[in-house]
């Protein structure tokens, strides 16, 4: 078992070679590392991220086949079967750091932000399912005074649903909280740059030292 520490660290060194434009290694893997993930995997991470095709966690921490156990949905929400997701990982595999990935400009946050705006009765069901769990994080911003910019409202959305959906998962699952309680389960906030390419753990990582 790899310490959540010890993990973010790997993230964060991966992250930085994927900006710098430095693979560690061949990340696609070869047929020894396939053999080896046929009967079993240890991912020392768990990353729940947003779907977008642009923040595959995989490329932009740098790491390669069994390393990483990821779960993407659209505005990374958090809805009971990704909690069932994060709780058999961590429970199964003792993979003791999770993030909550998203990212600037996020398609789901400018949605729900349309729908605050402008109510659309054509918005399909299940769409509106995602804006409706991303909604109670960001309805305040809208209504802030004096009114925040476009841009400046969008960035301060973003880092609103992924703190929503870290807390979410530290305070809404038993399983998860005896295991942060007792077993050093991490789960940390973070942001990825679709500019810059660099991932920002703002929520719940521990300070440098």
């Amino acid at each position: 078992m790899i310490a959540a520490l010890e993990a973010l660290l790997r993230l964060k060194e991966g992250n930085d070679r994927f900006v710098a434009d430095l693979r560690g290694r061949d990340a696609s893997g070869g047929q020894t590392r396939r053999n080896e993930l046929a009967a079993d995997q240890e991912p020392f991470a768990i990353v729940l991220g947003c779907s977008d095709s642009r923040v595959p966690a995989e490329i932009v921490f740098d790491q390669g086949l069994g390393d990483l156990f990821v779960i993407r949905v659209a505005g990374n929400i958090v809805a009971p079967s990704q909690v069932g997701s994060v709780e058999f990982a961590a429970e199964r595999f003792r993979t003791r750091l999770v993030v909550v990935l998203g990212h600037s400009m996020c398609g789901a946050i400018l949605a729900t932000l349309e729908e605050l705006e402008r109510s659309r009765e054509s918005q399909s069901p299940n769409l509106r399912s995602i804006v409706d769990r991303i909604r109670p994080a960001v309805e305040g911003l809208v209504s802030t005074e004096p009114r925040l910019n476009r841009d400046v409202l969008v960035q301060y959305a973003v880092r609103a649903n992924i703190r929503a959906s870290a807390s979410q998962l530290r305070h809404g699952s038993p399983v998860l909280e005896q295991l942060i309680e007792k077993d050093g389960l991490l789960i940390v906030g973070a942001e990825y740059s679709l500019d810059t390419g660099v991932v920002d753990f703002f929520d719940g990582a521990p300070a440098p030292d």
